[in-house]
């Protein structure tokens, strides 16, 4: 049977972003075009892009505060295996218009349905409440991310969307998804990657730590026990 569904073909502006030294965040441009199956001469179907953006995960504890006499003092937390540490999705109109719920968890279509796996034995009310203030404190820092204006897309076959990268981002591996979709049905889907590096005298650092660690940790003791020993010096009373 001849191919009816249509092929994405995604790009991004940087497929590697260095982190230097005043780093303050980054733009990537995500584009591609929708291939109509039927030829260039059909006339293509009104799709829907969203694009997703997510960052390495990381285990994360999350701690509720709570004032008691006066102070404030941790009253529970809860812990996520695999949090990603950075979510981004833009979109041709709001995720709402175009799928309904069940499809946007599926697919991860907006910063309420990211997949946290929380981790212990916690009450479904309680896991659901310190999930959504872990989204809303990333949501504070920049770190989430939702633009339901965020894809172009022209003649049904050009997307673009921009999506912003904070200078607070973690280095690591990031996959762009991007997802055509019509009559509330994903039709279509690709991944791109992407690269956030540390570069520089920093990155140098990072990588000798890495490579070397054992030796990385004795010139970290010995320079801060040489440190202590100036500053007492220093300092030291006549």
């Amino acid at each position: 049977m001849a191919q009816r569904e249509p092929l994405l073909v995604p790009a991004v502006s940087q497929s590697r972003i260095e982190v230097r030294q005043g780093f303050t965040g980054a733009r990537l441009l995500l584009y591609g075009a929708v291939i109509d199956p039927r030829g260039t001469g059909a006339r293509g179907e009104d799709y829907d892009i969203v694009v997703v953006l997510k960052g390495p995960t990381e285990a994360v504890r999350i701690r509720e505060k709570e004032r008691i006499a006066g102070i404030w003092a941790n009253a529970g937390s809860s812990d996520f295996r695999s949090a990603p540490a950075f979510f981004a999705v833009a979109s041709s109109r709001p995720v709402r218009d175009i799928v309904d719920e069940r499809t946007a968890a599926i697919y991860e279509l907006g910063t309420d349905f990211i997949q946290l796996s929380p981790s212990g034995q916690i009450e479904p009310e309680e896991q659901a409440r310190f999930a959504q203030g872990l989204v809303a404190l990333r949501r504070r820092q920049g770190l989430y991310q939702e633009n339901s204006g965020g894809v172009r897309i022209a003649e049904k076959v050009l997307y673009q969307a921009r999506i912003d990268l904070p200078s607070n981002v973690t280095t690591g591996r990031y996959t762009a998804e991007t997802f055509a979709i019509a009559r509330g049905r994903v039709l279509a889907s690709a991944t791109a990657r992407i690269e956030v590096v540390k570069a520089g005298l920093e990155g140098q650092v990072v990588s000798a730590a890495q490579r070397w660690s054992f030796f990385y940790g004795l010139g970290a003791i010995a320079l801060s026990l040489a440190m202590g020993w100036m500053a007492g010096r220093l300092f030291a009373r006549p």
